[in-house]
């Protein structure tokens, strides 16, 4: 069982009993009875995650698709509320009283997530068709706004037309291959890229601060090189920021300064010392390939949140909008951050500090080979080796962006930092070194700021990001977690 398994849940049953709100309205039912509700805010989102894992997008994608998805689940709905306004069409699509009832709510969410996924991840059609077969509905092509099933598609179209020109290049139209997602600026690395299972010659080092390229050899036995992914994501749309540069930190750690050495040496120093509960930390976290990625992990937990604190649809819908919406402008922040600095990984940082030394760390057997001397120009971090490290510059730390955002919005829809949720590693499971944990390992959060605190870790005890890059993105992610947070709200109150 891998670590998405702990923590996947499935879409549950309920009721659409009226719950305290968040500043949103909860008096907008019909005073009838009606018949319990499935939480479909959470299936859809369980469809989208798995939609992700088989698509396998890079992670500013993947957190770009979900606030899509949930944001036309948004619309569709706030058009049943008395005083919500949607992200598009604000209240022009507002139905009268009598409509607003849970049945509507439902079949009008279903189609907008079913029109917005199907937008998102096409070739992954097959699972959200099954979704709404679990519903018992049908896919409309109805754009009636008297019908819930018009509403949905209304209210998804509107949000899938403004993203189509939003700057992510979705769709290829800004490339002449028709790629999606392909970068249209022209990027290049400063440096060649080197083998991770070799050593890297002080030749391959012309711009020893800056990003270089890694060849290694994937899951599927394929060699690859990946290029820098999504190095145009400074220009997509935010939701709240005014800008993708709006919280750029300051320059990390510039070369030939103590700083930079003492960094890297942190790096070194670390792994060496690695306890078995920080290696499990590290995987835990890595949210790689065949995961729902840094910034799904975070639906997970909301997951967890809309089942402790047993969250209706009315609830949910506006936790997933302002959650997804927060971890999507934290990775087009990050992302700008990233390209800005074009900034080095630990692996070239080591390898170029310490290329002629004798140092400590994973030799050609990797991690399950253990601690040996080796060449400071074939230093590894601590990772399998069919995805060493993710190709994209170092600094800020995705990570700690994307998990300081989601933690800022659960503690400000919450009302409170806690958390109370755990995972166990069970024994002999982990990737980069299958003969660990020997015995199984529990993580838990009491709060969200401590599982933020440790999603940031995870990376140094990865060896894929400094300190430093941590810092930074943990910053990024609060400023624009609060941000995104009091935009939402603005929406659900009808103040936007």
């Amino acid at each position: 069982m891998k670590r998405r398994d702990f923590l996947r849940i499935s879409a549950i049953s309920g009721t659409a009993a009226a719950l305290p709100g968040c500043g949103g309205s909860d008096n907008n039912t019909s005073s009838v009875a009606e018949a319990p509700q499935p939480k479909v805010v959470v299936l859809w989102n369980t469809a989208a995650l798995a939609a992700v894992r088989d698509a396998k997008p890079g992670p500013p994608m993947v957190a770009r698709s979900l606030a899509v998805i949930h944001t036309a689940i948004y619309d569709a709905w706030a058009a049943y509320d008395a005083v919500a306004v949607g992200t598009r069409l604000r209240g022009a699509l507002r139905r009268p009283e009598a409509e607003r009832t849970a049945a509507n709510k439902v079949k009008a969410m279903s189609q907008a997530a079913y029109a917005a996924c199907l937008n998102q991840f096409p070739a992954q059609k097959a699972i959200f068709d099954k979704a709404m077969s679990q519903l018992g509905f049908s896919v409309s092509a109805s754009f009636d706004p008297a019908q819930p099933e018009g509403i949905g598609n209304l209210a998804a179209q509107a949000v899938i037309d403004f993203r189509r020109g939003d700057g992510s290049n979705q769709d290829g139209s800004l490339t002449a291959s028709g790629t999606p997602y392909a970068d249209y600026t022209g990027y290049a690395p400063m440096n060649p890229s080197t083998v991770f299972t070799g050593t890297t010659p002080m030749s391959s080092f012309p711009a020893p601060d800056h990003w270089q390229p890694l060849t290694f050899t994937d899951g599927a036995g394929v060699t690859r090189t990946p290029g820098f992914i999504a190095p145009h994501w400074r220009h997509v749309v935010p939701f709240a920021m005014t800008s993708s540069s709006q919280f750029r930190p300051g320059p990390p750690a510039a070369l030939n300064t103590p700083a930079f050495t003492a960094q890297a040496q942190q790096i070194v120093d670390m792994l060496i010392n690695l306890t078995e509960k920080q290696k499990c930390i590290a995987e835990y976290w890595a949210d790689g390939p065949n995961s729902e990625l840094p910034p799904g992990h975070w639906n997970l937990f909301a997951q967890v949140i809309s089942e402790r604190d047993k969250h209706d649809n009315d609830k949910d819908v506006r936790l997933f909008f302002a959650l997804t919406n927060a971890v999507f402008d934290a990775g087009i922040a990050t992302w700008e951050c990233k390209r800005f600095y074009d900034y080095v990984r630990p692996i070239s940082a080591i390898r170029y500090l310490f290329n002629s030394q004798t140092i400590k760390g994973y030799g050609a057997g990797g991690p399950p080979a253990g601690l040996v001397d080796i060449s400071g120009s074939g230093w590894r971090p601590f990772q399998r080796d069919t995805f060493p490290t993710p190709p994209f510059a170092e600094y800020t730390s995705g990570h700690s962006a994307f998990s300081a955002a989601g933690a800022e919005v659960l503690r400000s829809f919450t009302g409170s930092d806690a958390f109370g949720h755990s995972a166990t590693i069970p024994a002999r499971s982990l990737i980069a070194d299958s003969s660990l944990p020997t015995a199984p390992v529990t993580l838990s959060w009491a709060t969200f700021t401590e599982a933020m605190e440790e999603a940031g870790m995870s990376r140094l005890y990865g060896g894929i990001h400094f300190a430093d890059g941590n810092n930074a993105g943990k910053d990024i992610g609060k400023k624009t977690g609060a941000q995104a947070f009091a935009k939402a709200r603005r929406y659900w109150e009808g103040t936007a």
